[in-house]
């Protein structure tokens, strides 16, 4: 195994005059975070328009990079790959029921006759279409199915680069089974197949149980790379190495104060004119928001529900939509909300309420409250938790926040936050069930197929690796996915003995295993230095007319700026031995968490 693809291997040395490579001293405009406006300078991407981008040679070398490791790795595990189309029947889509919940993200076309189609964001209808037509028989089983293709998604907001756009590369698989069994083995196996992946990719990662949102299926992993700039905050105990997707995150139990003061003033109504937010309330009656609590009102499968939670605190709608156990959830209107609770909303509270209503723990277990009247301009102060409403629906609805305790252990946890590089699922019976694809068992009887369904963002491993690492000078590539792993830079392009040298170095390291390009502009050194730190080469190569009369080469590393000099006549074989030996520890390294894996398990 090689920490890159020898498919990707360059044969020839490579002249920087020969390819395009337009690299930007100014920050772009619009780049916001340091991938976009990094890869836009060192010449990896240019944006064609919003959400789509043009890979030039150097982007798209190391994006075929990176997916060469994802099929090596996929072809590993024994998934088999195919290519499916990327124009969709709306009508897979409508059999799932997946039209409407995807919502505006789906991309649809007319075509010629009067047919509509989709883009495809995703092919979890497409490879069940396929699966119904071509298994039959439990003998067939287990087996998954992959392809590497473009997706589409209609992002409102495409921003970040390459890491929300509305045209991406995508790695999605599928497995099919007969029993939970084998799914379980199919999941195990993916997600040790993506552990591979980003260990040989070179990013750093972290996995947390997450949601599983639109795709669905009863339980899921999200491959994170830790990163301020990340959209997904993850949710972590550093004692007991639990991590969750904020979305999905668990609160361990929260401490419930001690009886109510018999003694305590009864629950009284306050004017509180033209206050309907949390902050204006609180400011208003002199109180902090975590001293209120607030109603919030759903249409859970189009029922009238609520939940109350504290003031300071954010509803999470995929615990709220699981504790209702129902299919779609979203905010109830202010006519719902009326006509179901005969109170105006902004002034909802759980006093007498007249709807199914959970409690988070958190407002359960609050010694005073200030929660809405039910009525207009009105709220109450000094209510008590199980005195002045009840305690019989107490249930964890609201996203986990720095500090709450852990499901584990009950120790503080923290938040970080994170790029999302790949996503596995158990779909179950989800999408066999709504499509009919079924198998005949070991007793002839037809039973569901049971699906799982991993994905990669290709294009997500590349920006973030750059999110990961890099400095005031440019990008510091993981040398697994760099476009070029050594740049050899000589300072004298019209002297014939330092462009001999310089392709002895080119030649020496190539031998070695490494793919190399000459810098052959005649530019000078400082502007080459530059660029080559810019684009993040791993590894420079420096050839110099005065380095050459005192018989020393200049050869620095990127990451680390560790820097060392060889002799002009053993330099080629010492800095190849030096990329070599890198290489290989890079690859030890990969081995040893693979097996370290394998000794401890997977969770």
């Amino acid at each position: 195994m090689s920490i890159f693809s020898d498919l990707l291997q360059d044969t020839e040395n490579v002249r920087w005059t020969q390819t395009i490579i337009p690299t930007l001293k100014e920050v772009p405009s619009d780049a916001v975070v340091p991938s976009h406006k990094l890869l836009v300078r060192a010449g990896f991407i240019r944006q064609l328009g919003s959400g789509a981008y043009t890979y030039l040679p150097f982007g798209l070398r190391s994006l075929r990079k990176a997916e060469a490791i994802v099929r090596e790795e996929m072809n590993r595990s024994g998934a088999i790959e195919v290519l499916m189309p990327a124009l969709q029947p709306i009508e897979l889509w409508k059999e799932t029921g997946r039209y409407e919940t995807f919502g505006n993200l789906l991309m649809q076309l007319k075509l010629s006759g009067d047919r509509h189609v989709a883009l495809g964001p995703t092919h979890e209808e497409v490879v069940t279409d396929l699966a119904r037509d071509l298994i039959n028989s439990y003998r067939q089983l287990p087996i998954t199915l992959y392809q590497i293709q473009t997706k589409f998604r209609d992002e409102p907001r495409p921003r970040f680069g390459v890491l929300r756009t509305r045209e991406f590369l995508m790695k999605d698989a599928y497995s099919f089974s007969k029993d939970v069994d084998q799914l379980n083995d199919a999941y195990d196996s993916m997600y040790e197949a993506y552990c591979r992946i980003f260990d040989r990719c070179g990013v750093p990662y972290v996995i947390v149980e997450a949601e599983s949102g639109p795709i669905g299926g009863d339980s899921s992993h999200e491959f994170m790379v830790p990163s301020s700039t990340g959209e997904d905050k993850i949710i972590q105990d550093p004692i007991s190495g639990y991590a969750a997707n904020q979305e999905r995150a668990e609160i361990g139990a929260i401490a419930w104060p001690a009886p109510a003061d018999p003694n305590a003033p009864a629950a009284e109504k306050k004017s509180t004119p033209h206050k309907r937010t949390i902050q204006e309330v609180a400011e208003f009656l002199g109180v902090k928001p975590e001293e209120t609590a607030k109603l919030l009102v759903f249409s859970a499968d189009e029922k009238v529900v609520g939940i109350l939670i504290r003031g300071d605190h954010e509803a999470n709608e995929a615990k709220v939509r699981r504790a209702f156990g129902a299919q779609s959830l979203e905010l109830a209107t202010a006519e719902q909300i009326l006509k179901a609770t005969g109170a105006p909303m902004g002034f909802l509270g759980p006093i007498d309420s007249k709807i199914p209503l959970l409690i988070d723990p958190s407002a359960a277990a609050m010694p005073l409250a200030v929660v809405g009247g039910n009525e207009v301009d009105v709220h109450y102060v000094n209510v008590v938790p199980g005195r002045d409403f009840p305690l019989s629906n107490v249930v964890d609805v609201r996203n986990a926040e720095a500090g709450d305790p852990s499901p584990k252990g009950g120790a503080p946890m923290i938040i970080t936050q994170g790029i999302e590089i790949g996503h596995v699922f158990k779909l179950g019976t989800k999408y066999s069930a709504a499509m009919n694809a079924n198998y005949l068992d070991e007793n002839g009887k037809q039973q569901h197929l049971i699906m799982g369904c991993y994905g990669i963002g290709v294009n997500r491993i590349l920006a973030a690796a750059v999110e990961a690492s890099y400095d005031e000078n440019g990008i510091i590539w993981p040398m697994p996915i760099a476009p070029y792993q050594v740049v050899v830079i000589p300072l004298a392009v019209n002297k014939p003995e330092i462009m001999d040298l310089a392709n002895k170095f080119a030649e020496a390291l190539t031998a070695a295993g490494a793919d190399v390009i000459i810098d052959d502009r005649d530019q000078r050194p400082g502007f080459k230095f530059k660029d080559a730190d810019l684009i993040g080469f791993p590894l420079r190569v420096v050839i110099g007319e005065k380095g050459v009369a005192a018989d020393t080469i200049e050869v620095k590393w990127r990451a680390g700026g560790e820097s060392f000099t060889v002799p002009v006549a053993d330099g080629p074989a010492q800095v190849a031995a030096k990329w070599r030996e890198r290489h290989d520890a890079h690859l030890a390294i990969c081995k040893s968490k693979e097996a370290n894996r394998a000794v401890k398990g997977r969770l």
